[in-house]
């Protein structure tokens, strides 16, 4: 079909060394600007971010810093791309959490003037989680084509989701499961151990203010030290614990931080 358009509208995405929009960079820049007309213009470049690229990253797009050393910086093309984007819309896959912020701050980074706030954005993932909803009711149409009746009925919700998880195995049973950046992180089986391994392994706390990294090490998934062993930031930064004991965080979450605390001291 004919997207009806009165002035063009930019498609795009970035490929970047990370997702924090203060410090990571673009690797790389594509864009195709969709005319009133019908056609297409395209434009790509890849970029080099002035600092290191994660393996982790590089993992996931395939971009490496040898890639990388002989390219422009975004800062010699933001001019480029800004008149690019000139008089036009801007559409994407989840742009307005992640690409449309990394963009602006690699513009203002740039000195290269950007105003999103005229522009119309368009994000697709809005519209996808909008129309293909992801709630019980939802499920229990699509894995057992029933309408879910007096939903918000703990003892209804209960029967829905008992039929909705024995539907969903009898569909994938054995069937790879894979992670964002296709590595296998286990197969659906009609097994109670191998079903709770997908779905609850890596967290620590039920809050989910600790997970689990690849190594089995207890991780903090939130604040300045996300990402970071629980025992390492315990160890660089001892008050951490405390100030974490004394703050608004679960009973559980600080059950497991002193089991973590406590665990360590038994080992020296």
């Amino acid at each position: 079909m004919k997207l009806n358009l009165k002035i063009p509208v930019c498609f795009f995405d970035l490929e970047t060394t990370g997702v924090n929009i203060a410090h990571d960079r673009i690797l790389e820049i594509a864009v195709i600007k969709l005319m009133p007309n019908g056609e297409e213009i395209r434009k790509r470049h890849i970029i080099n971010p002035t600092i290191p690229i994660p393996a982790e990253s590089t993992a996931i797009h395939g971009i490496s810093n040898e890639d990388v050393k002989d390219k422009p910086t975004f800062k010699e093309v933001a001019k480029e791309y800004a008149r690019f984007f000139e008089g036009a819309d801007i559409a994407g896959f989840n742009v307005l959490k992640f690409d449309v912020p990394m963009l602006v701050e690699e513009f203002l980074r740039a000195d290269v003037e950007f105003d999103y706030s005229r522009k119309k954005i368009i994000d697709a993932q809005k519209i996808f989680h909008m129309m293909e909803k992801r709630t019980l009711s939802a499920a229990y149409q699509f894995y057992c084509q029933k309408d879910l009746i007096n939903s918000h009925s703990a003892e209804a919700d209960t029967q829905a989701t008992m039929e909705v998880l024995l539907a969903q195995v009898a569909r994938y049973e054995n069937q790879e499961v894979t992670d964002g950046l296709g590595k296998k992180v286990g197969t659906i089986l009609n097994d109670v151990d191998a079903l709770s391994k997908l779905t609850a392994s890596d967290l620590v706390d039920l809050a989910g203010r600790m997970v689990r990294n690849q190594k089995g090490e207890a991780t903090f998934n939130f604040g300045k030290h996300k990402g970071k062993a629980v025992l390492t930031v315990f160890k660089e930064e001892p008050a951490y614990y405390d100030w974490m004991m004394n703050g608004d965080f679960s009973l559980d979450t600080k059950r497991r931080l002193t089991e973590i605390k406590l665990s360590a001291l038994k080992l020296k």
